[in-house]
C-alpha cells in the first residue's frame, strides 16, 4: 500500500499555510543566533531567564558528565536513579514547598504519567479548553470521562463538577497558557474544586522561574499551597534552561506515581549531568531576582510599543506576548518579512491554536536588551498588516 493518500493530505496542509518545517539552529540559545547559516535576533525561545547557555550551568553539566558519564543507563527503578537525580528532587520539593518531587524525562511524559496513573474509566477529568496538548492527550488516554470547560471560567467548571458522579475528579489547567501567555485564575479554580471534592493539577511549565517569589510560579503567585493544588507539574527546559520535568506533591501522590506512572517506570532516566546542571540553574533562578525584574521591564516596553502601533496583543503579563494576526497565510507572510529583516519569530497556526487565531508568538528573555526590543518594534512597524 502506498502513501499517496498521506501525500495528498500533506499537500492540502501546504495549500492552507499550515505546513510545519524544521529549521537548524547552529548556535547556543541566545538572543543572537545562527539558523541555516544566517544570523538573526530571535524572539521565539522559551529560555526566559537566559540560563540555557549560562557559564555556571554549562560548567555544572561538564563536571557532572566527568563524574557520572553521559547516559542515565536505565530507568529510575532499575539502576538509573543517580545521586544527582536524588539531590535535584529534594531541591525541587523544597523550592515548590511540597513533600516530594519526582523527575520525568519530558513534560509530556510527566503529564501523561500523572493523569493516567490517577484516573480510569470510573473517574472524571475536567480540563481548560486551551490546555497544552500533553494535558489534553493525558486526559483522553486515561479513559476517564473527559470534559473541557470554558477558558479560565470557574463558573463553567463548577457547573460541570456539580453534574459529575465520578469516583474521582481531577481538574487540570496550565498555570501560564503557552500560546496566550495569560495566567489561570487558580484561587477560583481551587475553591470550586474544593467544594466538589476534586483534585487540582497545574502544569506550570511557563510560570516557574518567571513569576512568584524566587520564581516559584503561578501557584505561589496566588499564595496557594499543596492543599489547594495537589499536583504540580514543572518543566526544566524553559526558564531553567536545561531539560526534563517533574511532578511535585504529597508523599502518597509521589509513591503512587512511582508504582503506576508508565511513562516514569518504563523509560531511561535523564542524563545525571542534566540533573546536576539543573540544580545549579535552580540556584540562579532563586538568587537572580534581577532577571525577573528585567523581564517585566522588557514586557512593558514591548507592550507599550505594540499598542502605539495598533497591534492586537493578548492579555499577558508574562514573557509570552502573542501578536494576534488571524489568517495563517498572513502570519506566515509577516514571519517571513521579519526574517528578511534579521528577526526570527515563528508563526503559530492551527491546530496548535484555534482556527482563525494564527499569531506571531513573541517570547522575551532576560538576556534581551532594550535595544533588541526597539529593533523588534521598528521591524514590526514595517511589516504589520
Amino acid at each position: 500500500m502506498s502513501f499517496s493518500q498521506l501525500q495528498d493530505e500533506l499537500n492540502l496542509r501546504k495549500q492552507a499555510s499550515l505546513y510545519r518545517t524544521r529549521r537548524t539552529l547552529q548556535t547556543p540559545q541566545s538572543p543572537n543566533i545562527k539558523v541555516d547559516g544566517k544570523d538573526y535576533l530571535a524572539f521565539c525561545s522559551n529560555d526566559y531567564l537566559g540560563l540555557a547557555n549560562h557559564p555556571d550551568v554549562v560548567a555544572a553539566f561538564q563536571n557532572a558528565a566527568n563524574l557520572y558519564g553521559v547516559g542515565g543507563g536505565a530507568s529510575h527503578l532499575v539502576n538509573g536513579h543517580s545521586q544527582a537525580h536524588h539531590e535535584l528532587e529534594l531541591a525541587l520539593a523544597e523550592f515548590t514547598g511540597r513533600d516530594r518531587a519526582l523527575l520525568f524525562s519530558t513534560g509530556y511524559m510527566a503529564n501523561l504519567g500523572a493523569v493516567t496513573a490517577l484516573l480510569d474509566k470510573q473517574d472524571g477529568v475536567f480540563e481548560d479548553r486551551v490546555n497544552h496538548a500533553s494535558l489534553l492527550d493525558a486526559g483522553l488516554l486515561s479513559g476517564a470521562r473527559f470534559q473541557r470547560y470554558l477558558h479560565n471560567d470557574a463558573a463553567n467548571l463548577q457547573t460541570r463538577l456539580q453534574r459529575s458522579e465520578a469516583r474521582r475528579k481531577l481538574v487540570v489547567t496550565d498555570g501560564v497558557f503557552s500560546m496566550d501567555g495569560d495566567i489561570a485564575p487558580l484561587p477560583e479554580l481551587a475553591e470550586v474544586s474544593r467544594q466538589a471534592d476534586a483534585w487540582v493539577m497545574v502544569d506550570d511549565a511557563h510560570g516557574l522561574g518567571c513569576i512568584g517569589k524566587e520564581g516559584r510560579g503561578s501557584v505561589d503567585h496566588f499564595g496557594l499551597g499543596q492543599d489547594d493544588v495537589q499536583i504540580l507539574m514543572g518543566t526544566l527546559g524553559k526558564a531553567f534552561g536545561t531539560a526534563g520535568a517533574f511532578i511535585a506533591g504529597s508523599e502518597v501522590l509521589i509513591e503512587t506515581l512511582i508504582q503506576h506512572a508508565r511513562s516514569y517506570i518504563y523509560t531511561t532516566s535523564m542524563p545525571p549531568a542534566v540533573a546536576a546542571a539543573t540544580l545549579r540553574s535552580l540556584q540562579l533562578v532563586r538568587e537572580d531576582e534581577w532577571r525577573r525584574e528585567k523581564l517585566q521591564a522588557l514586557i512593558a516596553q514591548f507592550r507599550t510599543g505594540c499598542e502605539s502601533m495598533g497591534l492586537t496583543l493578548m492579555d499577558s503579563l508574562t514573557p509570552i506576548q502573542p501578536i494576534m494576526v488571524g489568517c495563517s497565510e498572513t502570519a506566515m507572510q509577516m514571519s517571513a518579512a521579519l526574517e528578511a529583516k534579521g528577526i526570527f519569530i515563528t508563526a503559530i497556526r492551527p491546530p496548535t491554536v484555534p482556527k482563525n487565531e494564527a499569531r506571531l508568538r513573541v517570547t522575551l528573555s532576560a538576556s534581551h536588551t532594550e535595544a533588541d526590543v526597539d529593533r523588534l518594534l521598528v521591524a514590526l512597524s514595517e511589516v504589520k498588516v
